[in-house]
């Protein structure tokens, strides 16, 4: 059974959203220590790796969360997450559709980033153990993001599934999470909040804190 709070302060990261001069695996490790409580590894953009190397990568990444008992999720990378066995998958609107690879991911953690009410209702959540939910806010980190439909869309959803765990995402910062927890989020998911942040440990403690 997944369990919500693995949502608090969920990190999304690839080397295409690391500074310049520092390392992916220095950034997640601190992330880690900090207290982050779910991590994905998100390898997209002109600059990500490919083949062995980004797979080399996922399996360092890998082990070094199950040092600290992180579970590590591949996002839209099917094969990949199949193929050094992670703990689970996380797909969008426009991804492979979650039945087609449910049966290859029993008792894995399956996500699936939903919107609004409309890709809700046509969504089959069947398999699904968490949604994310947004952009709450505009964002930087991805090109290809939809209009922010605001931390409201949080409370549309929960009144219409009150069991179903949601992570909020796009364009959180430390700073604009308060109506994103008041709108019953079991979570926030950030990308350059913690890659780019000047103090990773206050970053982590400060999401943390609004989901005792």
């Amino acid at each position: 059974m997944f369990n919500p709070s693995r949502l608090n302060v969920y990190f999304i990261c690839g080397t295409q959203d690391i500074p310049e001069g520092k390392d992916i695996r220095e950034i997640v490790k601190h992330a880690l220590n900090a207290g982050i409580t779910l991590f994905q590894f998100r390898e997209k953009g002109p600059t990500s790796l490919d083949g062995a190397d980004k797979e080399n990568l996922a399996i360092e990444l890998l082990n070094l969360c199950h040092e600290y008992h992180v579970p590590f999720i591949v996002n839209d990378d099917v094969d990949l997450a199949e193929k050094i066995n992670a703990d689970g998958i996380h797909v969008g609107q426009d991804d492979e559709n979650v039945k087609s690879f449910a049966k290859r991911f029993e008792n894995k953690i399956i996500g699936l980033s939903i919107g609004n009410e409309e890709e809700y209702n046509q969504s089959d959540l069947d398999h699904v153990d968490y949604i994310g939910v947004g952009p709450m806010f505009a964002t930087i980190s991805k090109n290809d993001a939809s209009a922010p439909v605001g931390p409201a869309m949080i409370a549309t959803l929960k009144k219409i599934n009150s069991s179903l765990p949601m992570v909020a995402i796009g364009g959180i910062t430390e700073d604009n999470i308060e109506p994103i927890a008041q709108n019953g989020a079991d979570g926030v998911s950030v990308i350059s909040a913690i890659a780019r942040s000047h103090n990773i440990d206050k970053t982590v403690t400060k999401m943390q804190s609004y989901f005792k």
